[in-house]
């Protein structure tokens, strides 16, 4: 019996996948951010290598990247909200996996520019249908815990990749530390492929009925969401958020090289797993409450959730800028990391709550064209320029007060964070 036919056998196969499919969604998240960041533990390396300015290690870690990873990623959700987001995912793991391994080959800066471009190409095909799906498979008052155990590819990938990427480049170089990393997800895309399920629209959301009539244009798209005012104060929050996250992820381990002393080996052993594993417990934490004030309090708490905890990170992130001794400096990015990753799983989760169903993949994709043209494109870009700025004053202490200066927004995008969950309490006030 096909499930076309039987659509009540299929509904019911992809509820009882549905903790395989989010497990593998994770894995192929955590191997984006693995690649995508990798170069942050191998910048110095690079640098040195390809005699690079902090500039240019900007322009490969932000701009060059997030220009193609950001602007595909409309057509491609467009795409992936026509046809089987689980295909568009399988085809772009496949193909940023094979052009992070060549990066390892990059003889230049120019060859690694290219290649950069190849994996941003590639990662645009991953989270927008990921998002969709998941918003299929779970329903409002799980969504935000399952988006945060998807979150958990962000800081796991980041860190393995910090780690993986440190140890292998101590021993072999930085460009085997590219192609081992890069190389084993044309193997999970093959995986993604045979076993992610490709649930039904609006699975999970028994009270709205998926709308019929044509696809709305991508323009209908982006005036959809900019009719929805809860929506723009949380694109604007989780964008600013980003925006600082990845300037100064993406810096971290050139900073704590530079201005804290310690070496490439020893970030990559004793930082990147405590790091990975305080952050997963912010993702995960931070989701678990934020289901469980939206139970109690409404689904506009998980805004105010993310309020607490960024606010109770900020002093820890800026005493890690501030202080000398990197006993005491990563001491306080660790408490940071306590707090910092909670807003993962309830920024996606309300974004897909607010959604139209039709349109989950292309306001996932909108959001993250904003979030990664203005974060990921700018904030690494904005870190390096700052930091080649002010190197006449301050030497190779630049670095350190250009990552304190971009910390400092981090009250900017609290903002929008509160006002988004007022706006959205009116809106479950009016019914």
């Amino acid at each position: 019996m096909s499930s076309a036919s039987h659509p009540e056998i299929a509904d019911a196969l992809a509820i009882r996948r549905r903790g395989l499919t989010l497990a593998l969604l994770t894995t192929t998240y955590f191997f984006s951010y693995m690649d995508r960041q990798i170069l942050a533990i191998l910048q110095e390396r690079i640098k040195a290598d390809l005699t690079l300015t902090d500039t240019q290690l900007g322009l490969l870690t932000g701009v060059f990247f997030a220009i193609f990873y950001a602007g595909l990623g409309i057509p491609v959700a467009r795409l992936a909200d026509r046809t089987s987001r689980r295909n568009v995912i399988a085809v772009s793991l496949a193909i940023w996996s094979a052009m992070t391994a060549a990066c390892g080959l990059a003889q230049n800066f120019v060859q690694l520019a290219a290649a950069r471009i190849g994996v941003g190409i590639g990662e645009a095909g991953s989270s927008p249908p990921s998002h969709s799906i998941i918003a299929d498979l779970y329903p409002p008052e799980k969504r935000a815990g399952a988006m945060a155990v998807y979150s958990l590819g962000v800081v796991l990938g980041a860190g393995f990749g910090t780690l993986i990427g440190g140890v292998v480049a101590h021993h072999y170089g930085w460009r085997a530390a590219l192609m081992t990393v890069g190389l084993p997800g044309v193997a999970l895309a093959i995986l993604v492929r045979l076993f992610v399920v490709e649930p039904r629209r609006g699975l999970s959301d028994a009270a709205r009925v998926a709308d019929q009539s044509a696809m709305p244009s991508v323009g209908q798209g982006f005036a959809s969401i900019l009719r929805s005012r809860p929506a723009v104060h949380l694109v604007m929050g989780v964008t600013l958020t980003s925006l600082i996250g990845y300037a100064l992820t993406g810096w971290g381990p050139s900073y704590m090289q530079r201005s804290l002393g310690m070496s490439m080996l020893d970030i990559s052993k004793y930082v990147a797993l405590p790091g990975a594993i305080l952050g997963s417990i912010s993702a995960i934490v931070g989701g678990r409450i934020a289901d469980r004030v939206a139970r109690t309090r409404g689904l506009h708490a998980q805004s105010w959730v993310v309020v607490v905890m960024k606010t109770l990170a900020w002093p820890f992130l800026l005493g890690f800028y501030l202080v000398d001794s990197a006993v005491i400096g990563i001491g306080l990015y660790f408490c940071s990391l306590l707090f910092a990753n909670s807003y993962l799983g309830p920024s996606f989760a309300l974004i897909q709550h607010l959604a139209p169903l039709r349109l989950r993949a292309m306001w996932a994709a909108i959001t993250l064209l904003v979030i990664n043209m203005i974060g990921l494109g700018l904030g690494p870009f904005f870190v390096g320029r700052l930091s080649d700025m002010l190197r006449p004053a301050y030497g190779e202490e630049s670095l350190r007060y250009a990552m304190t200066i971009v910390a400092c927004g981090t009250p900017w995008a609290i903002f929008h964070y509160w006002r988004a969950g007022v706006l959205l309490r009116r809106e479950e006030r009016r019914g």
